[in-house]
């Protein structure tokens, strides 16, 4: 069962202080994106007393900006999710769910009031709002998910729509990076990412395979900047683009921590709507060229959206009509690679190098010489268990198709999965 698209933008903007636009760039080429920022990220915690912190973080730096300690909440908190800039929801060792209204200025750091608005159930070990609407929650390995409808819950209300997404999140870490998605660590060190689309459909992919088991907390206010807690220091990262699913983008900062230590609390909760994804502007490529693999993309959407038809004779423009493929399989692939002819799944390989299909990324390709067939990979839907999505030009039959399939198993566009080899595009960047 899917759930519908919907818009669940909450209607009243959030003051967030006269705070200027930040922006977040990372070193390297022209098709990198920066993170839009309403100001200093925004971090709320609470200590083994009980008592509320907040810390802000200049978001292009990484630089902690201050950190204030505030009085306690009353209870025993045991998950915080950030609503928005002065609310926090957070959850009680006995299951009770609390609001907790903030006041805050550059000194000081008070309760506006703490309200229980759920008495019992909540026996969630993480929870994360995602700034869009919704409110994930795991426990027992399920992801349970709620619509929050108003700035200031007071209630059944106003956080309901509840379903449990699936089972199998035994998760490490869990932090909301956008619009119902998700990134989270494992304890044996892997950084995962999850798009939600609805009860019992997400998609997962592995952004590291290793490298995150010393991550006890970990916090995103959007834009793909990631803070991550190692033995009490606080280290920040930012993902180029945290909508593609692939973390060889995610640029480290080993040597410039926000803190090196010092960062004692037993929850942290990011401001998730803190930082907006930019995508950067499209890159153009010439014939033969180096492209970047966003640009891939862009030029097998244009044919998908077009729904170019099927023929091994016929010819087709590209996006920006200067250049004309064959609109075949293997001309799909070079149309997208933007190669400067139409090769054949025989002879891709000769633009191209043979990769493993566990390290397929965004404009790879699958190609299979002797079943006479070629597909573009456009990303992991379950990295673990081998499932991905693609394009291809099918056949007469159905021309243009968008689908998933299995890399290792079953068929991939009527073709068998184990007679097809990866194959990355020598000039892709």
């Amino acid at each position: 069962m899917k759930l519908s698209n919907v818009i669940r933008r909450t209607s009243a903007a959030l003051a967030v202080g006269a705070m200027s636009l930040g922006l977040v760039t990372v070193a390297g080429g022209a098709a990198q994106a920066v993170a839009s920022c309403t100001g200093d990220v925004s971090i709320y915690g609470t200590l083994s007393d009980g008592r509320l912190t907040y810390t802000q973080i200049e978001p292009n730096t990484g630089d902690r900006v201050k950190t204030l300690i505030g009085p306690g909440l009353g209870f025993t908190p045991k998950a915080m999710a950030t609503l928005n800039f002065n609310t926090v929801l957070v959850t009680s060792t006995a299951g009770d769910l609390y609001r907790v209204d903030i006041q805050t200025n550059n000194t000081s750091l008070a309760l506006a009031g703490v309200t229980k608005i759920w008495d019992g159930g909540w026996t969630f070990d993480k929870m994360v709002y995602d700034g869009a609407g919704h409110l994930y929650g795991t426990v027992e390995g399920q992801l349970h998910q709620y619509l929050v409808s108003q700035d200031k819950p007071s209630g059944s209300a106003h956080i309901g729509q509840h379903v449990v997404i699936d089972t199998g999140f035994v998760l490490k870490t869990l932090a909301a990076a956008g619009d119902d998605r998700i990134i989270a660590s494992t304890s044996d060190g892997r950084l995962l990412s999850y798009k939600i689309n609805g009860v019992n459909d997400w998609d997962r992919a592995v952004l590291k395979s290793s490298g995150w088991s010393a991550v006890d907390s970990l916090s995103s206010p959007g834009g793909g900047l990631y803070y991550g807690r190692t033995n009490g220091g606080m280290y920040w990262y930012h993902d180029a683009d945290p909508t593609d699913a692939d973390g060889s983008d995610i640029a480290y900062h080993p040597s410039d921590p926000v803190d090196a230590s010092g960062w004692t609390q037993t929850l942290l909760s990011a401001y998730a709507d803190n930082c907006a994804y930019v995508p950067p502007a499209p890159p153009h490529s010439v014939q033969g060229g180096t492209i970047y693999r966003s640009e891939v993309m862009n030029r097998a959407r244009d044919w998908y959206n077009r729904n170019i038809q099927y023929s091994q004779t016929a010819y087709a423009t590209d996006i920006e009509g200067d250049d004309t493929y064959r609109t075949d399989c293997s001309g799909f692939v070079s149309m997208a690679w933007h190669l400067t002819s139409s090769l054949t799944t025989r002879t891709l390989d000769n633009a191209a190098t043979q990769i493993s299909k566990a390290d397929l990324r965004p404009g790879d390709a699958l190609n299979s010489s002797s079943e006479g067939h070629a597909v573009l990979f456009a990303g992991w839907k379950d990295q673990d268990a081998g499932t991905f999505y693609y394009y291809s030009e099918g056949s007469p039959d159905s021309d243009m198709n968008y689908r998933s399939a299995n890399a290792y198993s079953g068929t991939i566009d009527s073709h068998p999965a184990s007679a097809y080899v990866a194959l990355r595009y020598d000039k892709i960047a």
